[in-house]
């Protein structure tokens, strides 16, 4: 009955795991996507005196604006380049340029 009760326990822990995971961004994946970004933002997401620097911005809060521009929440030209992304493409992207570092 233990070892039942140890497995169960186990199979929840692993399931808990693998939805962190899948909740969050794969940088990899994000670094692909970042080649358009960085027509604009630069290739270290530094931005310049006429766009802001992305980098080492918090992940979540990024994926929030960047969802904000896709849907119109918040105007910007940024709509133009969001319209495709999807919320997994949105998450990679912030979490590649959350990984590195700001001004």
């Amino acid at each position: 009955m233990l070892c039942k009760k140890l497995i169960i326990a186990m199979m929840f822990m692993l399931m808990l795991a693998a939805g962190g995971v899948q909740a969050g961004g794969d940088v990899e994946n994000g670094k692909a996507l970042s080649v358009d970004c960085a027509d604009c933002h630069g290739e270290a997401g530094l931005g310049d005196e006429e766009v802001p620097g992305i980098a080492g911005l918090d992940a979540a809060e990024h994926a929030k604006q960047l969802a904000a521009f896709k849907s119109g929440e918040v105007e910007s030209e940024m709509a133009d380049y969001v319209g495709d992304l999807s919320e997994q493409d949105m998450l990679d992207l912030a979490a590649y340029y959350a990984s590195l570092p700001g001004n």
